[in-house]
């Protein structure tokens, strides 16, 4: 058997067995009794992405070693599909994220978000109602504010002094303009007693621990800065997969021709 179809055997092999803990994840969460609506959110494209790998690694592996052409072929389709996906996915994902930053605040340790910065396309993706239940529900369960209330912070001075996430900076906290008197790290009261505000995330703010400021635009423009962060991370990995795909390809690409050769050899002569 040629080099090049034992390397294709081999990667989806490979391929093949990493789909199994995968798809038994997916599974998993989609079975678990307790699952939260967060955890909900992830076990569809989990169970996707399992089943996918197992199917395109098989299509491979007995494309490759068993010199079944027509397999073969249709793998190389699937993984040219894939690359141009993946690379299209890379420059939007540089696209949407290449707007947006936090504004520094003189004599504090974090910064404060704004929605207005990001994309358009950011923007209306949180804004969705049906999303941003689903997004608040994932704070919540994930108690993003609460190691705030753990930590030792007894005077005003020490919370400034805080390196917050972006998310517990938009989330935990009304904004620096609110003017709000500092009780606790999520305890702020309103010393003016005004309802009106130039900042409409005043009048959101709450003291229930369950409300907090997740209704807020800047718990959204939170979220957006760790999407931001996250989705420059992503597309430099996909950039790593994307060469290791296109070495994959090529090498298919090879068996793929030498097993039209061995055809044609072996193929009888009238």
């Amino acid at each position: 058997m040629r080099l090049s179809n034992n390397l294709v055997g081999i990667l989806n092999f490979l391929t093949f067995v990493l789909s199994i803990p995968i798809l038994a994840g997916g599974i998993w969460l989609a079975h678990k009794a307790n699952t939260t609506v967060c955890e909900k959110f992830f076990e569809k494209p989990i169970i996707v992405l399992g089943v996918f790998l197992m199917v395109v690694s098989l299509l491979g592996f007995i494309g490759a070693c068993f010199r079944v052409n027509w397999l073969l072929w249709l793998y190389l389709l699937v993984m040219f599909l894939l690359i141009v996906l993946l690379f299209c996915f890379t420059i939007f994902a540089f696209v949407v994220t290449n707007k947006g930053a936090g504004k520094a605040l003189e004599g504090k340790g974090y910064k404060e978000y704004r929605l207005g910065d990001y994309s358009h396309w950011l923007q209306k993706r949180v804004n969705s109602t049906k999303n941003w239940k689903k997004i608040k529900s994932c704070l919540i369960d994930g108690k993003v504010c609460q190691s705030l209330t753990k930590e030792n912070t007894t005077t005003l001075s020490q919370f400034y002094a805080k390196n917050l996430s972006p998310i517990q900076s938009g989330c935990c906290k009304p904004s620096d303009d609110c003017g709000f008197q500092y009780v606790s790290p999520t305890n702020w009261t309103n010393p003016s007693g005004t309802t009106t505000f130039n900042d409409s995330d005043c009048s959101l703010w709450s003291n229930d621990q369950s409300t907090l400021c997740f209704n807020c635009q800047s718990c959204k423009a939170g979220v957006l800065q760790n999407v931001k962060s996250d989705w420059k991370k992503v597309a430099i990995i996909n950039i790593i997969c994307l060469v290791f795909l296109v070495i994959v390809y090529s090498v298919g690409c090879c068996a793929f021709r030498n097993n039209r050769e061995d055809n044609y050899r072996w193929k009888p002569y009238g």
